[in-house]
C-alpha cells in the first residue's frame, strides 16, 4: 500500500476539497496521512485518514510561511512516505525539495493563482517572490491537477505544463435541515458561505441589506476581514438582519445550507485569481437546492449559463443589487437544481484524481 502525504497551511477541519481528496485515495487503498496547522480556534477532527496539525509560533505573514514551510520539510524529510502531496504554491517548496532529495513521486493541487490573490495586489515585492517560486519549479512538475479550466488554460500556456481539471464538487448527499439559533420566521433567508476575506462581495451584500425588509443575511466563516465586517453591521444598524455563525464543520453545515432562499458567491474581479474562482460554495448550493447569484466571471457564469440554477449579478450597486435579489427570489429553480445536483458531484471527479495517482510520471 502506497503511502501519500498530503500537505496544506490551513487547519484542515473546514478544507472540504483536500478531505475529499484524502478520502478518495484512502478508499483506492492509498495510506494516506494529511499535515496541516493548529490554531486557537481549530475545532476537532473527525477523520477516517491520519492527520496532524503543527502548533506555530507565528500564524500571520513571512514568519509563518517560512517556519511553517521549515517544519515541514523537516517532518517529510524523516516520515515514510511514496508519494508528496503538495497543495497550492505556499506547501510546494519543501515538498519539492524532499521529492529531489528522496527521488519520491510528487503530485501538485492548485487551488488557486496563488502569486495572483488579492492580499498580493498591493504588495507588488512579496507578490515577486512568489512568482519566483512557481516559475521555478512549476514547469519542472508532471504530476498537476487544478479547480477549472481557466486555470488549467493559464498554467498550460504561461510554463506549457500539463494541468487535469479537477473541479471541486461536494460529495452526493441526501438533504437534511437543521435549524438556525435565530427566529427566522417569515423571512427570505440569504447565505454566504466561505472565508470572510477582502474581495467576496460582502461589504456590498450589508449594504444591499438596507434595501431589504424581510430578509435576513446569514454569514458563515470567517477570515481577515470578519471583525471589521462585524463593525460595519454595528455602525449601520442591522444587527437584526445580519447574522455571523463563524467557522462551522462540514457536517453541521451541510444541514443549515439547504435552509437559505438563496445562496451568494458575489466575487470581484480583483486579479487573475478571482477572475478565474469556481468557488465550492457554488455546488454545496446546488446540492442544497439553494438557487444561487453569482458575479458575471467566467468561471461562475459558465454554470449558471450550463444549468440555469440562479442568476448572474447585473449591477453592483446596493439599491439595484436589492431589486435583482427579489426578483431571483420570485422565481422557481426546482427543476433545474435537481438535475444539477445529480450532475455536478465529487463522485464525478474521482476517475480523473485516481488515474493521476496511478500513473505518476
Amino acid at each position: 500500500m502506497k503511502r501519500v502525504i498530503v500537505s496544506v497551511t490551513n487547519d484542515i477541519s473546514t478544507d472540504q476539497r483536500v478531505a475529499k481528496v484524502c478520502a478518495t485515495l484512502m478508499q483506492n487503498n492509498f495510506e494516506v496521512l494529511l499535515i496541516g496547522r493548529k490554531l486557537k480556534s481549530s475545532i476537532p477532527l473527525k477523520r477516517a485518514f491520519k492527520t496532524k496539525r503543527f502548533n506555530l509560533l507565528f500564524n500571520t505573514g513571512f514568519l509563518f510561511y517560512a517556519e511553517y514551510n521549515f517544519r515541514l520539510f523537516c517532518y517529510l524529510l524523516f516520515t515514510k512516505k511514496d508519494i508528496l502531496l503538495a497543495n497550492d504554491l505556499d506547501t510546494l517548496l519543501p515538498n519539492y525539495l524532499i521529492s529531489k532529495l528522496q527521488n519520491k513521486k510528487i503530485v501538485f493541487d492548485s487551488h488557486e493563482l496563488f502569486p495572483e490573490i488579492p492580499e498580493l495586489v498591493h504588495r507588488p515585492k512579496v507578490k515577486k517572490v512568489w512568482l519566483a517560486l512557481e516559475k521555478h519549479i512549476l514547469p519542472k512538475l508532471k504530476n498537476n491537477y487544478t479547480v477549472c479550466n481557466s486555470i488549467t488554460e493559464f498554467y498550460e500556456n504561461k510554463y506549457h505544463s500539463n494541468f487535469t481539471t479537477i473541479k471541486n464538487l461536494p460529495n452526493k448527499k441526501a438533504i437534511e435541515k437543521g435549524v438556525f439559533s435565530f427566529n427566522t420566521d417569515n423571512k427570505k433567508i440569504i447565505l454566504y458561505q466561505g472565508a470572510l476575506n477582502v474581495g467576496r462581495g460582502i461589504e456590498l451584500m450589508i449594504e444591499t441589506m438596507h434595501f431589504l425588509q424581510n430578509h435576513l443575511l446569514v454569514l458563515i466563516g470567517s477570515g481577515d476581514i470578519s471583525k471589521s465586517l462585524k463593525n460595519k453591521v454595528s455602525e449601520e444598524n442591522l444587527n437584526d438582519k445580519v447574522f455571523f455563525l463563524g467557522k462551522i464543520n462540514p457536517e453541521t453545515l451541510h444541514k443549515l445550507t439547504p435552509l437559505a432562499d438563496l445562496g451568494l458567491s458575489l466575487e470581484e474581479d480583483l486579479g487573475l485569481n478571482y477572475r478565474f474562482a469556481l468557488p465550492n460554495k457554488i455546488f454545496d448550493y446546488i446540492q442544497g437546492e439553494v438557487p444561487i447569484l453569482v458575479s458575471n466571471l467566467p468561471e461562475m457564469s459558465k454554470v449558471i449559463s450550463a444549468y440555469k440554477v440562479g442568476e448572474i449579478v447585473k449591477n453592483r450597486t446596493p439599491e439595484k443589487l436589492a431589486k435583482q435579489i427579489k426578483e431571483v427570489l420570485e422565481k422557481e429553480y426546482t427543476k433545474e437544481l435537481k438535475l444539477a445536483k445529480t450532475a455536478l458531484i465529487w463522485e464525478q471527479q474521482e476517475e480523473k484524481l485516481i488515474a493521476i495517482f496511478n500513473n505518476l510520471k
